[in-house]
Formats: C-alpha cells, sequence, structure tokens
C-alpha cells in the first residue's frame, strides 16, 4: 500500500531541507529522502569540515603578517579532532532527529521516481502531489589515462584525511583546488597545482586569476596552468606519477578537483519524461523541471553553491504554495576561501560585454585602504567593479582581499537592487575597513 504526503523530497542537502523546513512550517505533510547522509555534501565533505582545517594555517600566516606577534605551529592532530567534531565523526542522527521533530518524515534510502506523483524509497512505496528532485553531485572523474588503476582523492578523502600527506598533485585550478592546494601546502605537502585551462578561476576576471596565481606561487605552490594532465600511474613506491604536457610529476598522493556532475542516474527521470543535460536538469524561473516535479541546488547546474540551493528550496516551496516566486541569480555571491580571500558577485566585464553592456570599469589596490596597514604587513589584493554605463548601475563586483567574504555583500545588494551609481557614490563605508575599497572603486568608475 502507497504512502501518501503532500510533497516528496529527493535529498537531504541544503536544497531539499530548505524545500522541507518551510514547507512543513506551512502545514504542509513531508518526506525527506536521503541513501547517504541527510545534511548533504556540504556538513560533511565539504563547506564545513574544509574551512574548519584552512582556519588554523590562514591564523598562522595572519600572524606572521602582524608586526611583534610570532607564528603559531598548527597540531594537527587537535586539528583534526576539530575537524571531525565540525562534520560530526560522519554520523547524521543529531540532523536527523532534528528533521524528525519537525514534522518531516525521513527516509533513509535512495529515492527513485516511478511514475508521475510516484516514489519508491526501498521496500516503502510513495505517493505525493509534488516532487522536489535536490540529490545535487558528484565528483566529476576525468577519462585520463590510468586514473581508474591509482588511489586518488576527491574532496571527500581529502577533506576526512587522517594524515597530511607530504606531496600532492591537485587537478583542478577551480575554488576546490585552490583551497585544498593552499591549505595542504601551508600544513607542509609538497604541492602542485595542474590546470587545462590558460589560467585559474576562468569565469572570474583575468585580474582574479593573475593576482591569485602569483600569491600561490610565492608561497611555494608549483602552478602549472594551461596543461593537462594526460596520464596516471603508480610511481612503485605507494604514490602516483602524473604526466602532464612533456613533465611528469611524483607526489604521495593526488586530488581530483576538476569540477561536479549531476546525480541524475537512477532517479527515474525517464518515468515522467524528464531528460537530463550536461549540466542536470533544466528548470524554469520557478525550479519547475515538470508537471508536479521541482528541481533544486547542484543537481540544476545552474549555479553549484549552498546558499543558492537554499534559495531555491524556498522558491520551489513558495511556488508548491501557490505563490509563484520568480528566481533571480543576478546576484549570486561567489567566494574561494583562499588567504586571502576571493570574493565576486554578478557579471566580470567579459560577461557584460557579451550580453551587449555598455561596460565601465574600475580596479584598486588594497593599499588604497588604511584597514590593510593596521591589518598587517606586505598584504596584496586587489577590488574592482563592473557597471552599465546606460542604466548607470553596478552589474558586477570583485574582490582578492582579507575578510572580501564578509564585506562583498555590499556590492551583492547593490547588483540586486540596481542601486544606482550616483547612490553608492554618494554613500559612507566605515573607516578603517576593507569595504572602502569598493566605494573607491566605484567612485573611480567613468560612467
Amino acid at each position: 500500500m502507497s504512502e501518501r504526503f503532500d510533497v516528496v523530497v529527493l535529498g537531504a542537502g541544503p536544497g531539499g531541507r530548505g524545500a522541507a523546513g518551510k514547507l512543513i512550517a506551512e502545514g504542509v505533510s513531508v518526506a525527506m529522502l536521503e541513501g547517504e547522509l541527510v545534511g548533504g555534501e556540504c556538513p560533511f565533505w565539504a563547506c564545513i569540515p574544509t574551512k574548519g582545517l584552512l582556519r588554523p594555517v590562514e591564523a598562522r600566516a595572519e600572524a606572521k603578517r602582524v608586526p611583534g606577534m610570532d607564528a603559531p605551529e598548527p597540531r594537527w592532530a587537535e586539528v583534526r579532532e576539530y575537524r571531525d567534531y565540525l562534520n560530526s565523526g560522519l554520523e547524521d542522527g543529531a540532523k536527523v532527529k532534528a528533521y524528525q521533530e519537525m514534522g518531516i518524515e525521513v527516509i533513509k534510502e535512495h529515492g527513485e521516481i516511478t511514475g508521475p506523483g510516484k516514489v519508491r524509497a526501498g521496500d516503502r512505496e510513495l505517493e505525493a502531489g509534488n516532487i522536489v528532485i535536490a540529490t545535487g553531485t558528484l565528483s566529476a572523474i576525468p577519462p585520463i589515462d590510468g586514473l581508474d588503476d591509482v588511489d586518488y582523492w576527491t574532496n571527500r578523502e581529502a577533506s576526512a584525511m587522517k594524515e597530511i600527506p607530504s606531496s600532492i598533485v591537485v587537478l583542478g585550478g577551480g575554488p576546490v583546488g585552490i583551497e585544498f592546494a593552499q591549505m595542504l601546502s601551508r600544513y607542509g605537502s609538497e604541492v602542485t597545482l595542474v590546470e587545462g585551462a590558460d589560467r585559474l578561476l576562468g569565469r572570474e576576471d583575468p585580474a582574479v586569476s593573475e593576482l591569485m596565481t602569483e600569491l600561490l606561487r610565492e608561497e611555494g605552490i608549483d602552478v602549472r596552468v594551461g596543461t593537462r594532465a594526460d596520464a596516471v600511474a603508480s610511481d612503485g613506491n605507494g604514490g602516483v606519477r602524473v604526466t602532464a604536457g612533456s613533465d611528469q610529476v611524483s607526489a604521495e598522493r593526488l586530488l581530483v578537483a576538476v569540477g561536479r556532475a549531476p546525480r541524475v542516474e537512477g532517479i527515474g527521470l525517464d518515468t515522467v519524461g524528464i531528460e537530463p543535460g550536461e549540466k542536470g536538469i533544466e528548470v524554469d524561473q520557478y525550479c519547475q523541471a515538470a508537471e508536479g516535479i521541482y528541481a533544486v541546488g547542484d543537481v540544476t547546474g545552474i549555479s553549484p553553491f549552498t546558499h543558492v540551493a537554499s534559495y531555491q528550496g524556498w522558491v520551489a516551496s513558495e511556488c508548491i504554495m501557490g505563490r509563484g516566486h520568480v528566481a533571480d541569480y543576478k546576484a549570486v555571491p561567489r567566494v574561494v576561501f583562499s588567504d586571502p580571500e576571493i570574493a565576486a558577485v554578478g557579471l566580470s566585464a567579459e560577461q557584460a560585454r557579451e550580453q551587449g553592456l555598455d561596460v565601465a570599469t574600475a580596479e584598486v589596490d588594497i593599499s588604497k585602504a588604511d584597514r590593510a596597514e593596521t591589518f598587517g604587513k606586505d598584504l596584496k589584493g586587489r577590488a574592482g567593479v563592473v557597471a552599465d554605463r546606460e542604466r548607470g548601475v553596478l552589474v558586477g563586483a570583485w574582490a582578492v582581499c582579507p575578510l572580501a567574504s564578509e564585506w562583498i555583500h555590499a556590492a551583492v545588494v547593490a547588483v540586486k537592487a540596481e542601486v544606482a551609481l550616483e547612490t553608492l557614490r554618494d554613500s559612507m563605508m566605515q573607516f578603517p575597513t576593507f569595504s572602502e575599497l569598493l566605494l573607491s572603486a566605484v567612485r573611480q568608475v567613468d560612467a
């Protein structure tokens, strides 16, 4: 006999959690299905444990830049213990209990759609008026010769590592690759970072890529851009040997961080007429993929961030409740938690020009903010803005700067609300803060 719910959610990551939590608060009956850990990638293998691992060596680097301070040495055993606290020891019991107390029916089974309004979860058959797909992504594994024959890491193994490897090759110059490369280097690994494209962080402004490449190399990381890994093999000593271009690099470990692939296999999309694309499930402005079916989070391929997944979960639940909210992605904040942090929002200058905008840009050095001199010695960084001359508004902003993840949100609101440049120029930022860089850049825009 089938069990009836108003909504069945496939996946208990940020998107599924966002939808289920809001719907249950509206008095809707919800079943949330999860075949792995309830909570998804972020609390167990991604956002939370990695930021916990990054913080000790970031604090050490900050101390080295502050006159009169000694640089503390990280104690790996204690760092690892705290990481295991942050990721709950890879146990989800507390999260399951919390959702159950909210009234959500949590089913620890893989969910598969079997037809319109029908889902199978283990030996249970469920029916629902609406289905929300929030299955997320997996690490993308590139077709490199020999890769299947070696013991490589993805973000999961790296974030849960027991010991720091003496050396590592990191494939991928995106946010995950950069964060792990810098973190492991600061814990003592000899790091080689290999990126097939001609620069790191290809979607961001070229100035961001250039500055971050320079900073990583100054720290001793061997950054190789425009170089693809052609083959991987065991080095005969328990490590790996990577052939990249004309060179071979041997290391104790190999980390594959070239991107993510949507989890769309085995969830029954064909039974409801959905054919996913390379990036995932295509949805409309309401996060709807088909009649009675919504998709949220990374599986949509729109923007692979936890905050986007949560936002889409909210949008989908609003639409299920009949309020028809339209999703707006023009001001999605993007952060790499490197040191210094990289933060951006909206369009790069190149993207804005591709959309036919009359673009005006401005950049300022970190030295333009007096906070830099008080924060420490020899800080490097820049910030920039992208404006649409015709409308007189910001359409993008970026920064490579300490605490950029915190103060970029002034630009997020400006881009989202299309605040006039004249209004921004006439605003005040607290002195001394790095936020003054945004104001300085805006006042230099010729628009």
